[in-house]
């Protein structure tokens, strides 16, 4: 794992989009994996300017979401359908018929959800997957506890995940209780990963993925086994690290 220290949210998400860009201009076909929540808004931000002021072409990406609420169709305001649409799709040129999220009302989620894992792999498999992290180490919505080889499937919110979402709905009885998302399994077949992480809220977390032992009760720490990780936080985030780290992508040393 390369863990990227940077001195604020802004470097952060610059430098994780030069990543992204980087892989883009040498894949124009990427297969991109992207997540929700405000970590990753600064890095839709940069990429989108990117587009605007550079010409980065999305034209052949194709996209895959980490998840989705159950129950919330993709026109309402809290779905990640609309998320991606209003924070970085409708921004870019990339063609609607490339982008996948997981389908919270479909009937049978099960099938759906084989489905999106085998849809995946007719695709050659994520080369590129944007990750956040929870308070309690969770990725993506695989809570602690949860098996570190599984697949796409649905899961049950923890109170704290749904305590976290709740400033984004206006009750947080509106909060779903169930949600699609991919495996720890799946994220782990994906050929890279990007970690992002601010603010010393996510400290606990970050020194947990990155210097605790691999367990499920921390399912982040995973990305110690992956080949090609990149933990990218910025200072307060790093706040409890003890390591020595790098401060670019471009050193190349994992």
């Amino acid at each position: 794992m390369l863990v990227i220290v940077k001195e604020s949210y802004d470097a952060m998400s610059k430098e994780a989009a030069k990543i992204v860009a980087d892989r883009l201009r040498k894949k124009p076909n990427l297969v991109l994996g992207l997540a929700t929540g405000s970590t990753p808004l600064g890095l839709y931000k940069e990429l989108i300017r990117m587009h605007k002021e550079e010409g980065l072409d999305f034209s052949k990406v194709t996209t895959f979401n980490l998840d989705e609420y159950i129950g919330l169709p993709p026109e309402h305001d809290q779905s990640y359908h609309f998320f991606m649409w209003e924070n970085l799709f409708k921004h870019i040129n990339i063609d609607a018929r490339f982008v996948h999220v997981p389908m919270g009302m479909a009937k049978d989620v099960d099938a759906f959800c084989d489905w999106y894992e085998t849809r995946m792999k007719e695709c050659g498999g994520v080369d590129l997957q944007i990750l956040g992290i929870g308070a309690n180490g969770h990725i993506a919505f695989n809570e602690p506890g949860s098996s570190l080889g599984s697949r796409t499937r649905i899961k049950t919110l923890t109170g704290t995940t749904r305590l976290d979402n709740a400033r984004f709905f206006k009750t947080a009885e509106e909060v779903p209780k169930y949600a699609i998302t991919m495996g720890v399994g799946t994220i782990m077949d994906a050929k890279e990963l990007i970690l992002l992480a601010n603010k010393a809220s996510k400290a606990d977390a970050i020194k947990a993925a990155v210097e605790g032992p691999i367990t499920a009760m921390c399912p982040a720490s995973i990305i110690q086994l992956h080949q090609k990780a990149y933990a990218i936080v910025d200072k307060d985030a790093s706040a409890k690290l003890t390591g020595l780290y790098n401060d670019s992508w471009e050193s190349k040393t994992f």
